[in-house]
């Protein structure tokens, strides 16, 4: 089975396990099977959180968190010295990151392919807030397919579309502007 696992990390309110489900749901418009989880605890608004989306061509049969990631998604650039976030980095492994910073300038103790964007920016720009903080979840599904080449961009747009259905068409539309904005402007590197 050909399995790619994504762990997210951002903080309460930034929509981290949403944006797990809908990148997931991206993957399932292009064939393939997914779980889409988050792992709780004390949870809240602005609190660190993690996330979970698995991929496969096949039916998954694994139920546990993911340790040993392809891919760790930063949605807070605070989180980067983080134990968790840095926990089962391995060679090779994709690094997407929420920063204005380049990816050079992002060290890791692995030869990692690291993605920057300033997702926090694109939010501010296209006013994509709750409570005047900064949500950036789809917004990053822009740069994560960009990066590892999981769903492309236009299944991302559809499942957002799906994703926030209920909420205004602009909101909407806002969000899968940003996520291709985030695709465009997404800066690639290599540690080590």
């Amino acid at each position: 089975m050909d399995l790619f696992e994504i762990r997210f990390h951002g903080r309460g309110g930034q929509g981290a396990v949403t944006g797990a489900k809908i990148l997931g749901d991206a993957t399932r418009l292009e064939g393939k099977h997914f779980q889409a989880f988050a792992h709780y605890g004390a949870e809240r608004r602005g609190a660190p959180v993690m996330a979970f989306t698995r991929v496969a061509d096949e039916a998954i049969r694994i139920h546990s968190y993911i340790y040993e990631p392809e891919a760790i998604v930063v949605l807070d650039e605070t989180l980067l010295e983080n134990p968790t976030v840095k926990a089962g980095l391995k060679d090779g492994i994709f690094l997407v990151v929420n920063t204005p910073r380049l990816p050079g300038e992002i060290k890791l103790p692995v030869k990692a392919k690291i993605a920057t964007v300033d997702a926090t920016k694109i939010a501010l720009d296209e006013g994509i807030l709750v409570a005047g903080i900064a949500v950036v979840n789809t917004i990053m599904l822009g740069a994560v397919v960009r990066a590892t080449n999981i769903a492309s961009i236009e299944s991302v747009k559809k499942a957002i579309r799906k994703g926030l259905e209920g909420l205004p068409d602009k909101v909407i539309e806002t969000n899968v502007e940003a996520a291709q904005r985030a695709y465009n402007e997404l800066n690639m590197g290599y540690s080590l």
